[in-house]
């Protein structure tokens, strides 16, 4: 189990999300209308901005360079999966935007559940690859959480342009989630689709 969700990382989370999409078009929220679920949305609007901005400032770092270099600057100075830790911001962010509890905890419990593996093979991966290297910044950096207090970044940072415009896109797929889901909730008003249940 652990190999196949470490080598289909990318067709786990579009299934995921895929699901995700059933389920909100299929439900709505018990909360909806109430102070409760402005507040769900609106926290969940933030860690999406956050998450977002997240990752166009790591994907920056290691536009160009990811398949060459170890990257140990920037935010990869306080993290050494900055992208994922970023990654479960959104995921926290898109559960709360559903102004649902139950997804709220669900959406990360999933990343909770198949990220690990693939940061683990990829730690493996960067060891065989930068040896030594790779060992004195995992002493120095922690895995996931970031730990501000040893921030390093140089003065200037070349950029694969290229790259990094192609990245964007790849970015910025909470913010359409968060769109998806205002979309969803006004046809449910209009009734042009109907929910056939509620969540807390």
């Amino acid at each position: 189990m652990a190999t196949f969700l470490q080598n289909h990382r990318i067709l786990v989370s579009r299934v995921f999300a895929a699901l995700l999409i059933a389920v909100v078009l299929s439900t709505e929220s018990l909360e909806e209308g109430t102070l409760t679920a402005t507040v769900l949305f609106i926290s969940g609007l933030v860690l999406i901005g956050i998450a977002t901005v997240g990752r166009l400032w790591c994907s920056l770092y290691i536009s160009g360079y990811k398949d060459n270099q170890l990257i140990t600057v920037g935010p990869y100075s306080v993290s050494r999966n900055p992208l994922y830790f970023f990654s479960f911001l959104g995921f926290a962010g898109v559960g709360l935007a559903t102004e649902t509890f139950t997804l709220a905890v669900i959406l990360p419990v999933f990343f909770a559940f198949v990220y690990p593996f693939v940061m683990r093979r990829e730690e493996r991966d960067l060891r065989a690859r930068f040896g030594p290297t790779y060992d004195a910044y995992a002493a120095r950096v922690p895995r996931f959480l970031p730990n501000p207090s040893i921030y390093a970044e140089p003065p200037t940072w070349v950029v694969d342009t290229r790259r990094f415009r192609r990245t964007m896109l790849d970015v910025v797929w909470f913010v359409w989630l968060a769109a998806l889901l205002e979309f969803v909730e006004a046809i449910h008003a209009l009734g042009i689709v109907k929910a056939w249940y509620g969540l807390y």
